[in-house]
């Protein structure tokens, strides 16, 4: 086992206990979950969706209140795992989503390129094990259309049921942009599919929506037992967990739940949540007894997610492995909004506003980091230097757009910063530079020039564009966007009259 070069200082930085660090480096379960709103958990204030297990583990843990991510998971996905910005990846949203031409756009790519390194990679080269399970989505069903960039037209995606490119993407062609390509050592069911749906004929309309086995995805191999896919990732990362106990190890966790379709667990869950009244404050669980029971059903996967939490800190608990272990827990963009709802966000799901952007987020180190909340704004651009951090890892010379959130573990500040997205291609709205720093936010769209203004703090709705009534904030918050595009040299589609 490699022995962190800066144990000693990152023992300091942290404020672990010297027994803590004593053995090595700590072993590292990353969960994340797809579409999960900010407030689609009890810890973040959902009096509907049931979630003790979390409400619980956010008790003993750092709960991130402002933690954001992009609105879709393709871009999301790229910056968590890359470590950098939409615009070094080429990944902007999830490219069959997006709207317009090439003119007013600047298509996305589906696969990111070698030249941009997984966080896999640095920590395999530290000494971890690491294993990746459920969504990847940082692959194309077809890489080999991806050479021609900028693209004239959006990327497009075979049609469900169709297996005709899987024989390729067994290839050691295309296996280079898979997970254990990536630096991985195992792979669990990552391919390009954005939902586990996408092996039947009739897609979401299918039974069980590939949630319920057959799982049908031909990166998962089918054993004797299978029940519902949640479960079967989970068995898989504690069977990996129980296979290198003596560590360190690493558990990319990355659930399909509770993206589309929205599946019952089971009738008993469906029947809980059908009778439980709603939450008049986010507005979930409300409404007719046809859109209740599309509720209910993607309650009971929350709670579904929720139960295998418990079954990952059990097991921590059981072999002894629980304090050196940290556990991350957050979400890859806000809720979808044809599955859940939330009253105190504007948008959803897609859009540039916090219903797409803002996420649940915790740290988990058991006697190492001090519980409590956090309002620092954070983004999924941070996880990578945070897990190099915890590794010790002080010599990764790529390109890194985050910052290590190890301070805040410990109970110190970062120093105030802008955190900054762009969406160079529409979706649910026009393409736009969005920088957030502290409380207020700025959008810029880039077709016209024209921003917008919010007071997050007092406008947690984004109800008032305080653009025109406060023009010194906006044009500071606009300089600064507009300096970080031209420091970093970001394009911007063919027909934007912004220089930068």
């Amino acid at each position: 086992m490699r022995i962190p070069k800066l144990l000693t200082s990152l023992a300091l930085v942290l404020g672990a206990l010297p027994v803590a660090l004593s053995a090595g480096q700590p072993n590292i379960v990353f969960i994340l979950a797809d579409d999960l709103g900010w407030q689609d958990v009890g810890f973040m204030g959902s009096g509907y969706f049931e979630t003790p297990n979390l409400d619980a583990l956010a008790e003993e843990s750092l709960v991130l209140d402002n933690a954001f991510m992009y609105p879709t998971c393709s871009p999301s996905r790229a910056a968590i795992l890359t470590g950098q910005q939409s615009f070094r990846t080429g990944c902007y949203t999830v490219p069959v989503l997006e709207q317009g031409n090439d003119r007013d756009n600047i298509f996305s790519k589906w696969t990111v390129g070698e030249e941009h390194t997984v966080f896999s990679k640095p920590l395999k080269e530290a000494g971890y094990k690491s294993i990746h399970l459920g969504k990847w989505h940082i692959v194309g069903p077809y890489p080999d259309r991806e050479t021609d960039f900028p693209f004239k037209k959006k990327l497009t995606q075979p049609k469900d049921g169709d297996l005709s490119w899987l024989a390729e993407h067994k290839s050691p062609e295309i296996q280079k942009y898979y997970p254990i390509g990536r630096g991985f050592d195992e792979n669990v069911g990552g391919t390009w599919w954005g939902d586990p749906s996408r092996g039947y004929d009739k897609g979401y309309n299918s039974p069980g929506g590939g949630y319920v086995a057959p799982f049908k995805n031909p990166f998962i191999e089918e054993k004797k037992g299978d029940e519902w896919l949640t479960d079967r990732l989970t068995d898989d990362a504690i069977d990996f967990m129980k296979r290198n106990e003596d560590g360190p190890f690493f558990v990319n966790l990355h659930f399909y739940s509770p993206h589309m379709p929205s599946v019952s667990r089971n009738e008993e869950l469906q029947a809980h949540f059908m009778k439980k009244k709603g939450d008049t404050a986010t507005g979930q669980g409300m409404g007719p007894p046809k859109k209740k029971k599309g509720i209910a059903a993607y309650a009971t996967m929350i709670k579904s997610i929720d139960d295998n939490i418990k079954r990952i800190t059990d097991y921590l608990d059981e072999a002894g492995l629980r304090e050196n272990t940290v556990i991350v827990f957050t979400s890859d963009n806000g809720f979808n909004g044809k599955q859940s709802t939330n009253k105190n966000l504007r948008g959803a799901k897609g859009n540039v506003y916090d219903g797409g952007l803002r996420v649940p987020a915790l740290v988990n180190w058991q006697k190492t980091i001090a519980p409590g909340r956090n309002e620092t704004p954070v983004q999924g651009l941070d996880l990578f230097p945070t897990f190099l951090d915890l590794a010790g890892v002080d010599d990764y010379t790529g390109t890194l757009d985050g910052e290590s959130l190890v301070p805040l573990m410990n109970g110190k500040d970062l120093e105030e910063r802008a955190i900054f997205w762009h969406v160079a291609s529409a979706y649910k709205d026009p393409a736009c530079s969005i920088i957030r720093k502290g409380k207020w936010k700025l959008i810029q769209y880039l077709k016209k020039g024209d921003i917008e203004l919010y007071d997050t703090e007092e406008d947690l709705k984004e109800s008032r564009d305080l653009s025109k009534s406060n023009p010194e904030k906006a044009q500071q918050l606009l300089g600064e966007l507009v300096a970080w595009r031209e420091k970093n040299e970001v394009p911007l589609p063919p027909t934007s009259p912004l220089e930068k």
